[in-house]
């Protein structure tokens, strides 16, 4: 059964309608796909695998983890386990950051899930206490590795999809990749000016492609421990 799709309190869109709507069919077809994919993934580990809600606004929304806005991105929210994606991302994926293709639209929400696969597992529970013990500078480097399994996880469902229905092909792949690329952090931080290693939270653009690639090459959740090795 495809996840509940929700549409969050919105300010007014600047999608055409007709955009909006397509925008909407397609996440509904890549988060069905997420299901399949994580659904066999848990199976295999003899576990069940808790589906997510997805939230898609335009402008803000009110989380349970708190009010954010379209300058946050898509993001999850661990608390009420909804995955909020801004429509309008989709775009400026392709004409701020030049990532082109459906698949860099797929990259985003498969990364989402990875959060949601995290929290499922503890992983989430587990960074996050030690965060909080942990000084600025540790604190983001712990955020990094949280976000690169994510994009562990989203190369993972990639290759698994390729295997359960055979979508996708190597220009999907070089989509992803282009994503990952112009999402990293020291990329968005160039673009304002200066690169400040100490404040990465998310992984540079090289981190993030190594990351999906190794999900992509693995297929298998166990590859994608990025919290044991010592350079991630």
């Amino acid at each position: 059964m495809l996840n509940q799709i929700n549409s969050g309190p919105t300010a007014a869109s600047n999608l055409d309608p007709a955009r909006e709507e397509e925008l909407r069919a397609f996440t509904a077809v890549v988060l069905k796909d997420t299901e399949d994919v994580w659904t066999e993934v848990f199976r295999e580990r003899g576990q069940k695998c808790e589906e997510p809600t997805l939230v898609l606004f335009t402008g803000r929304v009110d989380s349970a983890c708190g009010m954010a806005t379209s300058a946050v991105g898509p993001f999850y929210c661990g608390t009420d386990k909804k995955l909020y994606i801004d429509l309008s991302f989709y775009d400026d994926l392709r004409t701020r950051f030049g990532a082109k293709g459906d698949f860099a639209q797929a990259y985003v929400v498969a990364h989402e899930v990875g959060h949601h696969v995290q929290n499922l597992l503890g992983t989430i529970e587990k960074v996050n206490l030690k965060r909080e013990r942990s000084s600025e500078k540790e604190a983001n480097a712990l955020s990094v590795r949280l976000e690169l399994q994510a994009d562990f996880y989203s190369g993972l469902f990639a290759r698994r999809a390729q295997n359960m229905k055979g979508i996708l092909d190597r220009s999907d792949i070089e989509s992803a990749v282009s994503a990952a690329t112009a999402i990293g952090d020291d990329t968005l931080q160039r673009r304002n000016g200066e690169v400040m290693p100490d404040s990465v939270t998310h992984g540079t653009s090289q981190q993030r492609v190594r990351w999906f690639l190794k999900g992509w090459d693995s297929g298998k959740i166990e590859g994608g421990d990025t919290f044991s090795v010592r350079n991630p």
